[in-house]
This record gives structure tokens, sequence and C-alpha cells, in this order.
């Protein structure tokens, strides 16, 4: 499906701008980085520790009423989010020192002050700090094996370098998402994990198409600028890389208006995530290689 025609951009022209651009983005990425790994950012109970209780109302309920009765029981620095469907209530406690267990505690206190307003127990989930702290290892190492795997894939298909730098623009998307994420004070959770590997795979999907490409044109115009190949790849593949976007943005959007509360921020980051990761592909991935190996003949391989 052709949405622009033919196209003659000089992305390659363009890599200094996008470039800067990226550096900006990445820089402010890696800060929150490292203000997760140090435990200064907005962090769920998956990896900061404590406990969540959802409760589920026979009828509404006042959620300033509810944070009350919490705090006049010893729970206020308690977290409260309300969803309005189902009467629902989600408590959640991070880094408790309560001795005992807290959701215990936590329902034995609505109990008593909801007593005309009989509830149910949805879910409770109760993480210690030395729990939370190696899921949040266990996360970053997820991330760490995902990069080389995709670095030796590549090498394997294509040539080291593309390996590389497909890895560099998909660590690039990812430190992108959680600076966003981290600059609006969102909650850094395993879902977003799980968003953001979602994402590089993804990334790496439309890079892949990308360097297939190039491929196919290294060798059909072997006397031609390795430039002017690479501009003529991407311009090649630009409505297929727009309109596979536009398609998986419109699922997205579907997921974060109807998808619940609970996946909000999960297809928020892929909205996010999306956008930015057909960035990179076009004016990250393979303007790298093309720094790379400027100047220089560029051995592709022959395997799929």
């Amino acid at each position: 499906m052709q949405i622009l025609g033919k196209t003659n951009i000089d992305f390659i022209g363009k890599r200094k701008y996008a470039f800067i651009l990226s550096a900006v983005l990445v820089s402010v990425g890696i800060l929150s980085l490292v203000q997760v790994w140090r435990g200064q950012a907005n962090l769920g109970i998956d990896f900061a520790g404590g406990t969540s209780v959802q409760l589920k109302f026979e009828k509404p309920f006042q959620l300033d009423k509810a944070r009350h009765a919490l705090e006049v029981n010893g729970f206020k620095d308690s977290e409260l989010q309300q969803f309005t469907e189902g009467n629902k209530l989600l408590i959640q406690l991070k880094k408790s020192t309560t001795e005992g267990k807290v959701a215990d505690k936590i329902v034995s206190v609505f109990s008593k002050e909801f007593a005309d307003n009989k509830f149910v127990i949805d879910s409770t989930t109760e993480i210690g700090p030395k729990v939370g702290k190696t899921l949040r290892d266990d996360a970053l190492i997820a991330v760490i094996v995902s990069a080389i795997g995709m670095i030796v894939y590549l090498a394997w298909r294509f040539e080291f370098v593309f390996g590389v730098a497909a890895a560099v623009a998909t660590f690039h998307d990812v430190l992108v998402v959680l600076g966003i994420f981290f600059l609006l004070g969102k909650e850094v959770n395993l879902l977003l994990v799980t968003a953001l590997l979602t994402l590089a795979g993804y990334s790496l999907t439309d890079t892949v198409v990308i360097y297939d490409r190039i491929r196919e044109n290294l060798r059909l115009h072997t006397r031609d600028p390795l430039a002017a190949v690479m501009n003529r790849s991407v311009n090649e593949v630009l409505s297929r890389t727009i309109v596979t976007t536009i398609t998986v943005f419109l699922a997205c959007i579907a997921l974060f208006l109807f998808g619940g509360e609970v996946l909000h921020d999960f297809s928020f980051a892929l909205l996010i995530g999306i956008c930015v990761g057909t960035y990179s592909s076009v004016f990250v991935a393979s303007p790298i290689v093309y720094e790379v190996r400027k100047g220089k003949k560029v051995k592709i391989r022959t395997r799929r």
C-alpha cells in the first residue's frame, strides 16, 4: 500500500540533526534510569516493595472517607486509586515497615469503617524490599540479554555493525520512553518493562525491514555511494513503515481508551514507543551504519 507515492528524502543528510535530538532524549532517559536504579523514581511496589490491595464494594463510596480511615489507623503514606466502574478501590503502600500482614490490617480497617458497605477482596500483593530489588535487577538483565541477542542475530544475518546499530536504536527507544515516564511522574513497574520489551521487538522488526532493503540495493547498485543507497532504501520502504505504524498505533489507541485503568500506562508506553521506534529505525539505525562504514565497502551477507 502506497500512501506517500515515490519519495526522495535525504535521511542520511539530516542525520546530524537527528543525532542531536536523540542525544538530548537519551540523556534524559539515562538520568531516569539512574534514578530508577537508585530508587528515587516513582517505583511501583514490584520494584520498591510494599503492599497492594484491591477491594470491590457493593455501593459507591467516598474516596476522602477511605483515605481518612487509613490515615487515622496509621497508614498515612498510602496511595489510593478509585475505579468508578464496579466501585473498586486500589490501595498501595510502598516500603511498609509495619509488622505483620499489612494487607490483613488494611482489610480490617475497611471492615470496621465501612460496615454499611460490604466489599470483597479482588486481589492482594505483598512484596518485600529485597524481592523488589531482585525484580528490578532481573528486569535490567532481561533488557541487556535481549540487546545481546539482537546484536548476535543481526551480526549473523547482515554484519556486526548492523547489529550494534540496531541495538543502539533499540536502547534509544527504551530510554526515551523511560525518560518520558519519569518526567511525567508515572509509575515504573513490571508492566512498563513488559511494554519496553514489546517496543524493542517492534523497533527491531522495523529496522530489519530497512536493513533488508539496504542489502538488496547494495547488490543492485554496487557503484552508487553508500549514502545514496541508504536513502533510496529508506524511501522505498517508507510507505510500508508508515502504514504499519498507523495500524499498530490505532490498535494501541483502542487499548488506551477501552483497556481499563490497569492497561492505561502499558498502552500509553506503546503509543509513545511506536512513534519513537519508527523515528529511530529511519533516523538512527541506518545513519549509524553509514557513519561507521562511510568510505568503506560494506560486506552484506546473503543469509535469510
